[in-house]
C-alpha cells in the first residue's frame, strides 16, 4: 500500500437545519485496502459517504479523493466505482445495455461480455432488468460498479438479497480487483463480511467517527467471556464470576488464555464439572452493540 490516503477527509460536518448530521469527522482511506464503515441506523455514514463520492457538499470540512475535490466529477469519476444500494436501472433495458451504458460513461476500458462474466450474468444478457430476480439486480449493481477495474470502489450493501453461492462469487471477484491494486470502502449490515474482510473498520454513532481500527484493536476495547453451567453446590469460584440462580456463570476477562487455565486447573482439582462451557474472544457485533452504551 502507498502511503499517500485514497480518501482524506478532515473536520467534516453536515447539518440540516437544526440537525448535525456529521459531527467533525476526519478518516483516511489507504491505497489497496478495504475500509468498512458501519454504523447505527442514523449514525451519519450514508451522508458522510454521500460527500466523499461527490454526490452532496459538506457544510465545512475538507474532503479529497485521490487529492482533488470529489465534486469534480471529470477528475475523480473515472477512477471511481459506485455500488448504491438501489441503483435505478430503467426496466425496460437489457442488462447487457445497462452495462454498456455505465461502461460508457465511465469512461473506463473493458467489455460488456468480460464483466458478465466476472458477475454470472451472461446468460442474462438479453433479460429486461425488470424481469431480473433481487439478486440478479444486486449483481448488476456490482457489475457496473467495478466495470474497467477502478482504482476505488465503493460497495454498498453489497450481498444484500444474494444467496451464499453468490455471495462468495462477489468476495471472490472482490478479492481479485484488490490484488490487482483497487481500494474498497464497504458498508454492510452483515458484521461478519467486515470483520472477516476489513483491513480497518470506522464506527459511526450520533454523527461522529465513534471509534477506527483493524478488528483485533476494537474487540480488545472489550473483554472476552467464559461461560458454563454449574450443576451442583461447589466450591468458591477462583475467578469473579456472574452465576444465576438456574448456575449459568459467566467470567468476563481480558487474559482469556490465563483465566481459562486457571478455571480448567480449579474444575479439575475438585472434580467439578463446567457443563456448556464455552469461551471466545470479544466479536465485532459485542464491539457495536457497545457503540449505544457508551
Amino acid at each position: 500500500m502507498n502511503s499517500t490516503p485514497v480518501i482524506d477527509v478532515a473536520r467534516l460536518n453536515l447539518t440540516y437545519g437544526d440537525h448535525h448530521a456529521v459531527k467533525d469527522v476526519s478518516l483516511q482511506v489507504r491505497s489497496g485496502e478495504l475500509y468498512a464503515l458501519l454504523g447505527t441506523n442514523g449514525a451519519g455514514k450514508t451522508s458522510t459517504l454521500e460527500i466523499v463520492e461527490g454526490h452532496r457538499a459538506a457544510t465545512s470540512g475538507t474532503v479529497r479523493v485521490f487529492g482533488q475535490d470529489p465534486r469534480d466529477r471529470r477528475a475523480v469519476r473515472p477512477r471511481t466505482g459506485i455500488m448504491l444500494q438501489e441503483s435505478g436501472f430503467s426496466p425496460d433495458l437489457t442488462v447487457r445495455e445497462s452495462v454498456r451504458l455505465i461502461g460508457k460513461l465511465t469512461g473506463r476500458t473493458d467489455t460488456v461480455e468480460h464483466v458478465l462474466g466476472i458477475v454470472d450474468l451472461t446468460s442474462k444478457a438479453g433479460t429486461k432488468v425488470s424481469q431480473l430476480s433481487g439478486g440478479e439486480k444486486r449483481r448488476l449493481d456490482f457489475a457496473t460498479a467495478v466495470y474497467g477495474a477502478p482504482e476505488l470502489i465503493f460497495l454498498d450493501e453489497p450481498t444484500t438479497g444474494l444467496d451464499i453461492q453468490s455471495r462468495d462469487a462477489l468476495w471472490s471477484s472482490v478479492d481479485k480487483l484488490r490484488a490487482a491494486g483497487s481500494t474498497i470502502v464497504l458498508t454492510t449490515h452483515y458484521l461478519e463480511e467486515a470483520q472477516q474482510r476489513a483491513d480497518r473498520i470506522g464506527l459511526m454513532h450520533r454523527g461522529t467517527l465513534h471509534r477506527e481500527g483493524t478488528v483485533s484493536e476494537l474487540t480488545r476495547t472489550l473483554p472476552a467471556v467464559i461461560r458454563f453451567t454449574l450443576t451442583n453446590t461447589t466450591p468458591a469460584l477462583p475467578l469473579r464470576a456472574t452465576c444465576e440462580n438456574d448456575g449459568s456463570c459467566f467470567i468476563e476477562t481480558h487474559h482469556l488464555q490465563r483465566d481459562m487455565y486457571t478455571l480448567l486447573g480449579w474444575a479439575q482439582y475438585h472434580a467439578v464439572e463446567l457443563c456448556d462451557l464455552e469461551a471466545g474472544p470479544t466479536r465485532l457485533d459485542d464491539v457495536f452493540r457497545a457503540i449505544g452504551d457508551d
